[in-house]
């Protein structure tokens, strides 16, 4: 997985991915989408990692929704409380949806850590809700910051949670990080990516699930709505 993240990073492929859907009519589909490296279509449908979804989901059928891949400079900023359920009006949450958060060198003194706040996902609250809080502590937040490499942080969707950053200003090091998420099947999801349609179709011609029919299915999905 490092290689195609330094390989993405480094070749312009993040930021032209980026651009494809800041201003899709201008630079379109971007050249090569982070399933197509190899190691990262392999993770999206790991086996022991589909295993726990489908722990989670109570068994039903779901379908992968997107895939980011990033290496973090060691200074990189904190990102302040959030969650990342699909939802517009944040009023509905009979249906599943899971992030799985990679770390694939884990998380120590040297990067930032990641914070949750146990219990946020059953509230209907818009993603935002406390986004002025910035990374300020929270009663009740549980501290990852001590993760082996290779760990992987599964979490429902509607979790709030926020990546705060290392408390000075000795230099640390990259944080490699990947997140894909998947949605119980049963409501039609928002697409985040212009180009959505291609992304499942190149999953199902890369064979990337041949045994789960339902996981790059169309159907499941509502139109792409660019977000203001």
């Amino acid at each position: 997985m490092r290689p195609e993240v330094d390989r993405w990073v480094d070749h312009g492929l993040r930021a032209r991915s980026i651009d494809s859907v800041r201003d899709p009519q201008r630079f379109g589909v971007p050249p090569i989408m982070e399933l197509e490296l190899p190691a990262h279509g392999e993770l999206i449908t790991h086996a022991p990692l589909l295993r726990v979804i489908d722990q989670l989901m109570g068994r039903a059928p779901y379908v992968f929704h997107h895939l980011h891949s990033d290496r973090q400079a060691p200074d990189v900023p904190g990102k302040s409380w959030h969650h990342d359920y699909e939802d517009g009006a944040q009023d509905d949450r009979s249906a599943t949806m899971i992030h799985a958060l990679h770390y694939l060198d884990g998380l120590d003194a040297d990067t930032s850590s990641l914070v949750v706040l146990p219990g946020s996902h059953r509230e209907h609250a818009d993603k935002a809700a406390r986004v002025h809080l910035g990374t300020r502590p929270l009663p009740g937040e549980v501290v990852l910051d001590a993760l082996p490499p290779g760990s992987t942080v599964v979490l429902h969707s509607a979790l709030f949670h926020a990546r705060r950053p290392r408390p000075d200003d000795v230099p640390g090091k990259p944080r490699y990080f990947v997140d894909a998420s998947y949605c119980e099947v049963g409501r039609l999801w928002p697409p985040v990516k212009p180009y959505w349609r291609y992304m499942l179709r190149r999953a199902r011609e890369l064979d990337l699930a041949p045994e789960r029919p339902e996981l790059f299915a169309e159907r499941h999905f509502s139109e792409y709505v660019r977000s203001a």
